[in-house]
């Protein structure tokens, strides 16, 4: 195993020690009453959780598709959105604008989540080899 190697699986592992506490706290979030202290507490965690999930991700280089720069790729997109997204919806929920924390945190699990994550589980990618050998 290189050096490169085993750095992009450390990022990787990390990547997953923020992505999957984040998934599980989002889908709560989203299941649950809106508005309590509890779900204001899981939201803070949850939007932490996000953006460092995205900052790892912009460490690890494409290696499935077209690369920019040579390191990313399209993919990376979500991650660059998280850090528009997560204080945009911060600000709205602080203003009280419902519809507008709601809008963006809609689309942030479901963008950074599930489109991002369905992504990561194809064929080619590291977690498809690891979940599916």
């Amino acid at each position: 195993m290189t050096i490169h190697t085993a750095l992009y699986q450390n990022l990787a592992y990390a990547h997953l020690a923020t992505v999957v506490p984040a998934f599980l706290i989002g889908t709560w979030l989203m299941l649950r009453r809106k508005g309590t202290r509890n779900h204001r507490a899981l939201g803070k965690i949850y939007m932490g959780l996000m953006v460092v999930t995205a900052a790892i991700s912009l460490f690890m280089p494409a290696v499935v598709g077209p690369q920019f720069l040579s390191h990313f790729g399209f993919i990376h997109l979500f991650s660059f959105s998280v850090f528009v997204t997560v204080p945009l919806a911060l600000s709205a929920a602080k203003r009280h604008d419902v519809r507008t924390h709601m809008g963006c945190m809609i689309g942030l699990y479901v963008g950074g989540l599930l489109i991002a994550g369905s992504f990561a589980l194809m064929p080619g990618r590291m977690l498809h080899n690891w979940l599916f050998g």
